[in-house]
């Protein structure tokens, strides 16, 4: 259900408010470019800084443009299990088709506590859940054998993983079966990744090109080409915190504002890196 090229979409803001304009056109290019999910308000969408009642006006929205073509998972993590709870059910009245639920942060919990809080997620919810693991951001690292033991749940269908390991991937694979979606949370690796048995990818990277990802994780017969391109832009857009080069590069595209909320800070235009971000804006149309 939840496999392919999905998009970790950007909120675009236009300076305090969210932008519904920018977001139906980043939106519909989407989906006009093929990708196969949407997934708003997680860390690319910068839900650490949306009001409750943001988060689920931008979740009804992507529903919305969605239309049913490809599945819509929301963002709906909380390192409270009681608010993940909370949220989760009000992204699916949303009309979400699963929820994306990443490691609690700062407060660290043992492998047992992750156990205990997916499964009560799992157990108050309806739709499906993939679990998120990226310890990078959250200072908590999902084990293998806790991710064998959360695959278990008929609603807990699968992991957007993210530690960049493919070992690990592979380990995954091994115990949790086919059955269970394993999707890349690194662009860096998406082509290694799939060749490691993986079922896709949710992409940053696809905010600025989702034909060429959803072309490199279609199995495309030019793959390695497109990988080679793609890491180029990849680089570029982890060159700072994201998602501040992805609106940058959007911006440059004039597809929405360059406007981050605090404490992220806009891409300065005299930057080393925003002319680096023009120059391959150039080649990104060309291959378009």
């Amino acid at each position: 259900m939840f496999r392919g090229a999905l998009t970790a979409l950007i909120t675009p803001f236009d300076g305090s408010q969210i932008d519904f304009e920018a977001l139906d056109r980043l939106v519909q290019r989407q989906l006009d470019q093929g990708v196969q999910g949407l997934v708003p308000c997680g860390t690319t969408g910068e839900a650490a800084t949306l009001r409750r009642e943001e988060h689920l006006q931008v979740v009804e929205r992507v529903v919305k443009l969605a239309g049913g073509r490809v599945p819509v998972i929301a963002g709906a993590g909380s390192n409270d299990t009681r608010d993940a709870i909370e949220l989760a059910k009000l992204c699916e009245a949303a009309g979400a088709d699963g929820t994306l639920q990443v490691t609690p942060y700062y407060n660290r919990p043992p492998q047992e506590g992750l156990l205990a809080h997916f499964e009560a997620i799992a157990e108050a919810c309806e739709k499906p859940i993939i679990l998120y693991n990226v310890p990078s951001r959250t200072g908590c690292d999902m084990l293998t054998d806790t991710v064998a033991a959360l695959s278990k749940h008929e609603r807990i269908v699968g992991i957007k993983e993210a530690t960049g390991d493919l070992s690990r991937a592979s380990a995954i694979r091994r115990s949790c079966g086919e059955a269970f979606t394993l999707l890349s949370g690194d662009d860096f690796t998406i082509l290694p990744f799939m060749s490691a048995g993986g079922h896709g990818v949710i992409s940053v990277v696809s905010n600025v090109i989702p034909k060429v990802i959803a072309e490199l994780v279609g199995g495309a017969a030019d793959s390695l080409a497109l990988h080679d391109f793609q890491l180029r832009i990849t680089e570029a857009l982890f060159a700072a915190p994201n998602p501040i080069p992805v609106k940058a590069a959007l911006k440059i595209f004039g597809l929405c504002s360059e406007h981050v909320r605090s404490p992220l800070v806009p891409l300065a235009p005299e930057s080393p890196l925003y002319r680096r971000l023009q120059a391959l804006a150039q080649e990104i149309r060309h291959d378009q």
